[in-house]
């Protein structure tokens, strides 16, 4: 065999030879072992031993780490398989409040009326706000949830009356329950189904369809799409809403958002319970979402023309900047101050129209699916088929035309505001809400104008709160319970949270060996972990077999 390091051998055949380090990653990658470990050290507060350990990255981008990726994407698909069709309904019960926490509440509520009585005498209440403060951060820390003054919300009402070109929505009783209707068939068995459903945006131009790309990309609405993208959240959600009021009850649901192949994001999702089509295609036709924003019609600001930032409090005529302590952004050439967020919101008014109306199109598909079947298999397989890579990440590397696509798309979303907070506002001539020093327009760090996003800045997966009754962190110890079960080991020792301290591994410490030592140590633990496994399951087998070769005996 000729070696690397022998230098008689031609170049051409030393670089063809794979290289050691890679052969590690690749190792590692087939073994399930994170490629990006974080080094922790974990002290043990009965022995004060300290003890070294690679933490998963937990990444859920195969770009970043595969093997922590698929390792999320399998648990997210035993997410969907444990709640789509429960039999019983998922309760969830508060744990009583301590003495503790009572005493917080009670103290807390002492404050509130001290802070009121000083409002009332027009007294500073600047101290009375500190110690209020203190002890909402003592009770959250205590290990309750929520605020103690439960939903406040200070955002604008706008009307709710439904739009003109929007067919109305029918209403049934609500029945408190998640489960949906059971059926009899005729032989008396009973079974309750579920749905998949399959939601798309509009067409915004005639789309190749096996290259995914437009066939005139001059006419291709690319200002709609960008703006669908950005807020097919919002869109989901209604939805959503609007699928709980015609249902009757409490739908639940595990949906993910993926990207088409014209990269426009669209939405599967698994649904506990039963309508019929005719009702989920109503039910899309009549969802949309307003977005009552300032306009973008007219580009204020560009170029080397943009809005200056001023950081004081007065103009140089001395008068104050409205509802402003300190700073504003102007118009460098008439010094004028620019509207603030809330005065551009402000200005709109109830005959005007939204900036845009986000509407799903009309490829609605919707299907029943029965538990324990291919097609439920099939279908989880489909839910969570992307979740692995980003949106922008689906383009082929050999299609140069989709590359295109993409970046037109990205042009397009380079300035279009994502949210109350984009530097983009100031082209339109409008301050960002929470405006700082250093904002100029097309340079939002904001994740939706991300090329990897393209527009999406939700969240991939959507689980209501009802789906399993589980966390992720339960069904992460649900399957760890099983794999110890199977090896005959006691977690016990190690779920004692008071016993383990954990501090990060500092930079340039010299007792953390090379990553390549650490997932080589990793893969060989791993390499114990699968022969113990494979083991135990031979044993289990061979126990199952004896014991039905004990009863066809008898």
């Amino acid at each position: 065999m000729t070696s690397s390091t022998d230098r008689t051998t031609p170049r051409a055949l030393r670089m063809a030879q794979p290289l050691a380090r890679d052969v590690v990653d690749q190792i590692a990658s087939e073994y399930g072992v994170c490629l990006r470990p974080i080094p922790m050290y974990r002290t043990d507060a009965v022995t004060g031993q300290s003890t070294l350990f690679d933490l998963p990255c937990g990444a859920t981008l195969e770009s970043k780490c595969a093997p922590c990726a698929k390792r999320n994407q399998r648990l997210r698909m035993a997410q969907c398989r444990e709640g789509w069709h429960l039999e019983d309904e998922p309760v969830i019960t508060a744990d009583p409040p301590t003495d503790e926490q009572r005493w917080l509440i009670g103290f807390r509520a002492e404050w509130q009326a001290k802070k009121d009585a000083a409002e009332a005498a027009g007294e500073d209440t600047s101290e009375h706000d500190e110690v209020i403060r203190a002890l909402d951060a003592e009770i959250r820390v205590s290990g309750m949830r929520g605020s103690v003054l439960g939903r406040t919300s200070t955002a604008r009402k706008r009307s709710t009356r439904r739009r003109q070109d929007a067919p109305d929505l029918p209403r049934r009783k609500k029945v408190n329950t998640t489960l949906g209707r059971t059926y009899t068939g005729r032989d008396g068995r009973r079974f309750r189904p579920s749905m998949f459903i399959t939601l798309t945006l509009p067409s915004y131009g005639k789309i190749q369809t096996n290259r995914g790309v437009p066939v005139d990309p001059d006419s291709y609405d690319y200002v709609r799409a960008a703006r669908d993208a950005l807020h097919f959240a919002k869109l989901v959600d209604r939805f959503v809403q609007n699928l709980r009021r015609v249902a009757g009850f409490d739908v639940q649901y595990f949906a993910s958002v993926e990207p088409q192949k014209r990269l426009a994001p669209h939405l599967h999702m698994a649904m506990r319970g039963t309508l019929s089509r005719a009702e989920i295609k109503q039910i899309a036709a009549a969802t949309y979402h307003q977005v009552w924003w300032p306009s973008v019609d007219v580009v204020r600001f560009e170029g080397e023309h943009l809005p200056v930032w001023v950081e004081r409090a007065e103009r140089e005529d001395g008068t104050p900047y409205p509802d402003k302590q300190a700073g504003d952004y102007i118009d460098p050439v008439t010094g004028e101050v620019l509207p603030t967020w809330d005065e551009a919101l402000d200005a709109i008014g109830d005959e005007d129209e939204p900036l845009h109306v986000v509407r799903f199109g009309e490829q609605v598909k919707a299907d029943g699916i029965m538990a324990g079947t291919p097609d439920a298999d099939k279908a989880i397989g489909y839910i969570s088929k992307y979740l692995t890579k980003s949106i922008g990440e689906t383009c082929e590397a050999d299609n140069q035309a989709q590359r295109d696509h993409a970046s037109r798309l990205a042009d397009a979303l380079r300035y279009e505001p994502c949210s109350p907070t984009c530097a983009n506002w100031l082209r339109y001539g409008v301050q960002p809400k929470n405006a700082r020093a250093g904002m100029a327009p097309g340079r939002c760090r904001g994740k939706a104008h991300k090329p990897e996003h393209l527009g999406y800045a939700g969240r991939r997966v959507l689980v209501s709160r009802k789906w399993s009754n589980k966390t992720l962190t339960d069904h992460r110890a649900d399957r760890r319970a099983w794999v110890l079960e199977m090896l005959g080991l006691s977690a016990t020792e190690d779920n004692d949270p008071g016993r383990y301290t954990w501090r990060p591994v500092p930079p340039g410490d010299p007792g953390l060996p090379p990553l390549g030592e650490r997932l080589l140590l990793a893969v060989a633990e791993q390499q114990r972990r699968r022969r113990a496994l494979d083991e135990a399951r031979a044993r289990a087998e061979q126990q199952d077999l004896s014991a039905t070769e004990e009863r066809r005996a008898a």
